[in-house]
């Protein structure tokens, strides 16, 4: 069985020491015949769970936005290096959904200190041939007619239920309704979950927004901020 290390909630967070070529290459490049790929990928949730038990370790997985991206990327990536700097990486597994944008630029922090990085996304990305990150190690495709969330008739989609179900702490930064589901039912499932409040970016959901004929959106903090923050 494995044991779930401490987890504490750091409420402040210095400036990010990360070289920006290094953050650009491991965060954005696509996978292309002269790319960087993951080492290895597979499919379904019981080879997931069967790596995960293989590795003997605990798994530490963010959410937050994926193509809504952030307002202050630089401000999510020091959040995210706090947190990695207060686990080991010889006990730790960093996961989080395998693609490039957004939140998988932790993909790159975990890299350079020393973590065995994962990725969780649904089908639907091989399927659309959504880039995945270079600094992933291991990716598990799981078999899903969504991106994940909450199905409408209950429960999670596949995808958010097999991440949810390998993690024994997950950390949201920010985030719309896929990661706060996913942390939602983290928390009712009884693991450690930690939320910072993060911006969507602002330009991309205005243009999101006309494009649908819909009124400029005037909060940017996401569908998962008054879930984990209620009132704040």
């Amino acid at each position: 069985m494995r044991k779930t290390f401490p987890f504490f909630l750091f409420p402040g967070c210095g400036p990010l020491c990360l070289p920006p070529f290094c953050l650009a290459l491991c965060s954005v490049m696509p996978l292309s015949a002269g790319a960087a790929s993951p080492s290895q990928v597979d499919e379904g949730e019981a080879a997931l769970r069967a790596w995960v038990q293989q590795q003997g370790r605990q798994v530490l997985s963010f959410v937050g936005y994926s193509g809504a991206g952030y307002e202050d990327p630089e401000a999510m990536l020091a959040i995210a290096g706090r947190v990695l700097d207060g686990v080991d990486p010889a006990r730790t597994v960093v996961a989080a959904g395998a693609t490039a944008e957004g939140i998988g630029a932790v993909y790159a922090l975990a890299r350079r200190r020393g973590f065995v990085t994962l990725g969780v996304v649904s089908s639907l990305a091989r399927d659309e041939a959504v880039p995945l990150s270079p600094c992933v190690d291991r990716v598990f495709y799981i078999p899903d007619t969504t991106w994940g969330g909450r199905l409408p008739e209950g429960g999670l989609a596949p995808t958010s239920a097999a991440l949810v179900g390998v993690s024994d702490s997950l950390v949201g930064i920010g985030g719309g309704e896929i990661a706060r589901d996913e942390l939602l039912a983290a928390r009712a499932a009884g693991k450690a979950v930690s939320f910072f409040q993060a911006d969507m970016q602002h330009q991309a959901a205005r243009d999101k927004a006309a494009a649908r004929g819909q009124p400029a959106p005037q909060d940017f903090r996401g569908a998962a901020h008054p879930a984990l923050l209620p009132g704040r």
